[in-house]
């Protein structure tokens, strides 16, 4: 397996057969809006460029997005991914509004298994923030992926820990959890994707895992940086399990992790 980390949430993933594109974001950076009520809200996005050519990026076998927050998939994507590319949704409401986009393969991921060649994917929940801030974020999803000569990979998507979170973990006992860090907030509520506390839960969670921690330094909102959870990670003497990979980072795993 072979996971990069492109910026923010998009990844590419090497896994089994296929090589998969994740929430893509491909806005040049400062081309789009500040998110409001945050902050830093004088700060445009993305804070960074993208580490690679976009032309590498859309390579990819299929696209996951797993839900349509702009900054998961945006119109500079929706532009450069060809629109004979299979792309796996969240619900049937998000298959709609990707078609309308003129993408013609388009599927719904369930609770029930999917298969791309021999890699298995499995819908899983999470919770977009708390309260009011959280039911105005939506719905937004996991994935799953498994293969006969892969280590079980979850990716968490845009979400606190939470009781969605915890079972998926105890479901699936992943080997490999990408959870979306980087705290971001707005000026009122709380978190609406995972600070310290959050990874810290999932590390006890599923404490045999490593743990690798994207979604940070690209947006205004997001204000936890890799710096300081670098330091929170040395001093918790969890540098083997948590992992904060830089934009552009390669990372490999085959029986046992290797990171490059």
């Amino acid at each position: 397996m072979q996971l990069t980390s492109i910026r923010n949430a998009t990844l590419i993933l090497n896994y089994g057969d296929v090589r998969l594109l994740v929430d893509p974001y491909f806005a040049d950076a400062g081309t789009l809006p500040a998110i409001w009520n945050t902050p830093r809200g004088q700060l445009r996005n993305p804070l960074v460029p993208l580490p690679l050519p976009v032309s590498e990026l859309t390579a990819v076998d299929a696209v996951i997005i797993t839900h349509l927050h702009p900054d998961h998939y945006d119109e500079a994507a929706s532009k450069a991914i060809p629109k004979d590319m299979p792309l796996y949704v969240q619900s049937i409401a998000d298959a709609a509004a990707v078609r309308k986009h003129g993408f013609q393969r388009v599927h719904v991921l369930g609770e029930e298994p999917t298969r791309i060649g021999e890699v298995t994917m499995v819908k899983t929940g999470g919770q977009h923030g708390t309260g009011s801030i959280g039911r105005l974020m939506g719905s937004v999803c996991g994935v799953v992926l498994s293969h006969p000569e892969e280590p079980v990979l979850y990716i968490a998507g845009d979400t606190i820990w939470c009781a969605e979170v915890e079972q998926a973990i105890q479901a699936h006992r992943p080997e490999i959890i990408v959870v979306n860090g980087g705290e971001a907030q707005f000026r009122c509520g709380r978190p609406i994707t995972m600070g310290m506390e959050d990874i810290w839960r999932v590390h006890e969670a599923a404490p045999e895992a490593d743990i690798v921690v994207v979604h940070m330094e690209a947006l205004n909102h997001c204000l936890l940086t890799r710096t300081e959870l670098s330091e929170a990670v040395r001093k918790g003497e969890l540098e083997s399990k948590i992992q904060i990979p830089a934009d552009g980072q390669r990372m490999l795993w085959a029986k046992s992790p290797v990171t490059p």
